[in-house]
């Protein structure tokens, strides 16, 4: 996908925040000097071609009585595309990522209750046969990270 200043402009601008509005798709259009359908469709082909992930607001899950948990897993090379196969086919888990480590596979937990993180973990290791390395948050800390394009 080639990105023109637009592309751009969305990325950036829309990292930093979403009206919180009647309209928010056409407030941000405004804001951006475009219309509400050209930032929807632009939106839905990044989306199509793999450019964003997901877009979407981002909770503090807790707050709403949910848990997450980031949990990492030492999976044999030669076994790890089947483990990873396995792993996402809970719909608990997201944000799957390879690492070059010992620990070579990591992925976030979430659930809709506190109790249920550590009931995932132990279908994933009975699913695998791989030890799930639990890593709760101890601490928060606001970074404001945004990826300028």
């Amino acid at each position: 996908m080639q990105f023109d200043s637009l592309d751009r402009n969305i990325i950036n601008t829309l990292q930093k925040g979403f009206p919180l509005t009647e309209y928010p798709y056409r407030d941000a259009a405004e804001s951006l000097g475009t219309t509400e359908s050209e930032l929807i469709s632009r939106l839905q082909s990044m989306l199509d071609e793999g450019v964003l992930t997901r877009f979407g607001p981002m909770f503090q899950i807790e707050r709403f009585g949910g848990a997450f948990t980031l949990a990492a897993m030492k999976v044999p090379p030669d076994q790890f595309d089947s483990v990873a196969e396995q792993v996402n086919q809970f719909s608990e888990v997201a944000h799957n990522y390879q690492r070059d480590h010992d620990f070579n596979m990591w992925f976030v937990i979430a659930t809709e209750d506190i109790g249920e993180i550590e009931a995932v973990i132990e279908k994933i290791e009975v699913l695998t046969g791989i030890k799930v390395y639990n890593m709760p948050k101890l601490e928060e800390y606001f970074v404001n990270l945004q990826f300028a394009v």
